[in-house]
């Protein structure tokens, strides 16, 4: 198994599937990690180019990252689980809700989009980091996953995210966001016939409130619920976060 994952939590239980963001490792659901784990088998793993799990051999896209969700299933022998992802693990729960619905009973996406950006921004951002490395992409993160707010107040937690992301892969970095610019699922919403809950940050501007109430309208067992955040919804604020999780998966 080439994907690095770890689990937590309650052996044989259910198992929750946790799918972390652009630029982050599975340290990110921390946060969630003691009240998650009172009621699931709780399966952390790193995308494609983040932590210890390489890039692919061949090219890097959405199909690929649904497909190590399910060769972990597999490599786990668990025919049905719950998932929840945020912003490029969110978008990865949306493809994996349309194309392998019959691997999962519930679906929360949280700061996500059928559509994440731009595309040529996106490609903009991954010839950078590839040319100049991440430091500037680095620096500029806090502002975009975090409220001042936040900042201010939990400014070791925030310098810590930062210097995490600027000693990442570069390429792998890079690799996702050519992912993202590649990735819109706007005409596939209709077709997902599983109970989703759609999470956003009322201060989040790189995946709106407007973009989640698009995926509660389109998909047609969606929720939505907003929490008072910017991007890592679950970071700023883990115990609506986790509330908001649990009361969904468990209703």
């Amino acid at each position: 198994m080439k994907i690095e994952y770890r689990t937590d939590g309650v052996q044989g239980a259910p198992l929750l599937v946790l799918a972390n963001s652009l630029g982050t490792t599975f340290d990110m659901w921390q946060p969630q990690m003691t009240a998650l784990t009172r009621h699931y088998n709780v399966l952390r793993y790193n995308q494609r180019g983040h932590g210890r799990t390489p890039l692919p051999a061949g090219e890097l896209s959405m199909d690929v990252l649904a497909q190590d969700v399910i060769a972990l299933l597999d490599h786990l022998n668990v025919d049905k689980a719950d998932f929840c992802g945020i912003s490029m693990g969110g978008l990865t729960g949306l493809w994996l809700a349309r194309y392998h619905p019959t691997r999962f009973r519930k679906m929360v996406v949280a700061n996500t989009a059928a559509r994440i950006g731009e595309a040529g921004n996106w490609h903009q951002r991954a010839q950078q980091v590839r040319k100049a490395g991440l430091s500037e992409v680095a620096a500029g993160s806090s502002t975009r996953w975090f409220t001042s707010n936040y900042i201010r107040e939990h400014h070791p937690q925030v310098s810590r995210m930062v210097m995490q992301l600027s000693h990442a892969s570069p390429q792998g970095y890079a690799a996702c966001c050519d992912v993202l610019a590649n990735t819109d699922l706007h005409a596939e919403l209709a077709h997902i016939g599983l109970p989703l809950l759609a999470i956003a940050g009322d201060a989040d501007a790189i995946t709106t409130v407007a973009d989640a109430e698009t995926l509660r309208q389109s998909v047609p067992q969606a929720q939505l619920a907003v929490l008072h955040a910017s991007h890592l919804s679950n970071i700023t604020c883990p115990q609506a976060f986790n509330d908001a999780v649990l009361d969904f998966l468990q209703q």
